[in-house]
């Protein structure tokens, strides 16, 4: 296996942070994303256009943006939950300026959880994703996107694959620039996490890439990360420290920790493209930041 690698999309700045009840200053925002570009990550999710009466730690996400170093080797997502998001998006790109790179979408596979979350059931919410997706494009902006609690729901329970690849077989019709399936609320086991990417990846026949969003809330998200790997998923996305949570689920914790999907990798003979030591050093950096230890197994054993 020492030929493969992964690509891994840095969610800290957004996913990671969104949680957070204390405000994080932009300048500490931005001071993260440049350490996350020192250690390797290519593409980041730097901020979500959201109201900030929902999400408060986003208030700044243009202000992020602007000042995002202009690297031609990095690539800067913005999540948009509807059409208003993909305008801020394009907005980032006017005048000249940088702005992000590509849209980061979501269709929700629960009706009650997608209610919570943007205010859509799972009908609506895949009908304006489309439309989304033709937009951006359309715009000149690259869009993907990203099927949420694909491996259970917080409010419903257990989330029938049928039902997401279904999403997921409306979503392909856009061709977006890849799909994700979302543990959102870490519920996933590798049994089912391996089942259902084989049938997905069976489903886009190699059209469109997928990739892999895993929570660590029970301890699975590592092992869940090496079975979508079986399945042919060589793009997941990780938060340094192990940062993060929904704010609309309940109980939910954060993203698989950076350094620990790093270090499974790369024990593995499979290249992530991100120094560890440099990654352990800015988790201790944050740590500082943030007045508290991070998650990450893998920084708390160095």
């Amino acid at each position: 296996m020492r030929n493969e690698s992964i690509e891994l999309v840095e969610v800290g700045p957004r996913d990671g942070l969104q949680n957070e009840s204390d405000i994080i200053s932009t300048a500490d925002k931005l001071a993260m994303i440049e350490r996350m570009i020192g250690y390797g990550a290519r593409r980041l999710e730097v901020a979500s256009f959201v109201h900030p009466q929902r999400v408060p730690q986003m208030a700044d996400a243009e202000d992020v943006i602007a000042a995002l170093p202009d690297r031609g080797d990095v690539t800067y997502i913005g999540l948009t939950l509807n059409k208003r998001g993909v305008l801020r998006g394009l907005a980032t790109r006017e005048g000249g300026r940088r702005g992000i790179d590509q849209a980061g979408c979501v269709v929700v596979a629960s009706d009650t959880f997608g209610q919570k979350n943007q205010g859509q059931t799972i009908k609506q919410g895949t009908a304006e994703t489309r439309d989304m997706i033709r937009f951006a494009k359309a715009e000149g902006l690259s869009a993907q996107v990203t099927i949420s609690a694909a491996f259970g729901c917080p409010f419903e329970g257990e989330v029938k694959p049928e039902t997401v690849l279904a999403i997921a077989e409306e979503l392909a019709a856009e061709s977006p620039a890849e799909i994700a399936l979302a543990d959102t609320i870490g519920v996933g086991v590798p049994a089912q996490v391996e089942d259902l990417f084989a049938r997905l990846r069976e489903l886009l026949h190699g059209r469109i890439p997928m990739r892999a969003h895993f929570h660590d809330t029970r301890a699975t998200g590592i092992a869940n990360a090496w079975a979508a790997f079986k399945s042919g998923v060589r793009t997941f996305d990780a938060s340094l420290g192990g940062l993060g949570g929904c704010p609309f689920a309940p109980n939910a914790t954060g993203n698989i920790a950076t350094e620990d999907l790093v270090y499974m990798m790369e024990q593995s003979g499979v290249d992530s493209g991100i120094e560890l030591s440099s990654a352990i050093a800015a988790n201790r950096w944050f740590a500082g930041i943030l007045g508290r230890e991070l998650p990450s197994r893998v920084a708390r054993a160095a």
